[in-house]
């Protein structure tokens, strides 16, 4: 059976999740599974795990392209040894790769270095920028987002609603919440 995978990083990219769903209902797939949440956050990927899951012996889980399934080669690799302990294999539609021959392996692990080798760089190149933006003074970082409603926290807080409530009602962190609190606690006693 060919299981697909789809996945968008943003709620904004319909389009492409419904393209990629599209190429694998082409490509054959009987079984679908899709998300829209970032490769980094990969312990949030709910829907690939639900896949690997799933997979049986005999199966391969099919993508449209290497960086939707795995943003390094250590997370490509760990996903490869539970297809492989389950029998089944990966298959990477615009590459042409099927790792269930040896060829599609070797090629799949080298094109993964590659990938993960470029994207360092690229992080590398933007550290490098955002330095000598520092540097030049045109840099300042994003702008505090939580500090800007701590009048709206401590009226909350005021009202007797939790932590946890008051960051998801404003749409901040609660970590962020419980320092706004911890400043107001600091002015009042000093």
């Amino acid at each position: 059976m060919l299981i697909g995978y789809a996945r968008t990083s943003t709620l904004d990219q319909k389009a492409g999740i419904d393209a990629q769903v599209r190429d694998l209902e082409a490509a054959g797939c009987e079984k679908l599974f899709r998300e829209q949440v970032s490769s980094v956050d990969v312990a949030n990927r709910e829907q690939l795990a639900l896949a690997l899951e799933f997979i049986r012996e005999g199966d391969a889980l099919v993508v449209t392209k290497l960086d939707r399934l795995a943003r390094s080669v250590a997370h490509l690799m760990s996903i490869l040894e539970v297809l492989r302990a389950k029998g089944a294999s990966l298959r990477i539609l615009n590459l042409g790769i099927d790792t269930s021959t040896p060829t599609g392996k070797l090629m799949l692990t080298m094109l993964g270095g590659v990938a993960e080798f470029e994207r360092e760089i690229m992080l590398e190149r933007q550290r490098e920028g955002i330095a000598k933006a520092k540097a030049d003074g045109k840099y300042k970082g994003r702008k505090p987002t939580a500090q800007a409603k701590a009048d709206e926290v401590k009226a909350l807080r005021a009202q007797g609603i939790g932590a946890s409530e008051i960051a998801k009602r404003l749409g901040i962190g609660r970590a962020s919440v419980y320092r706004i609190l911890e400043y107001v606690g600091q002015e009042e006693a000093a």
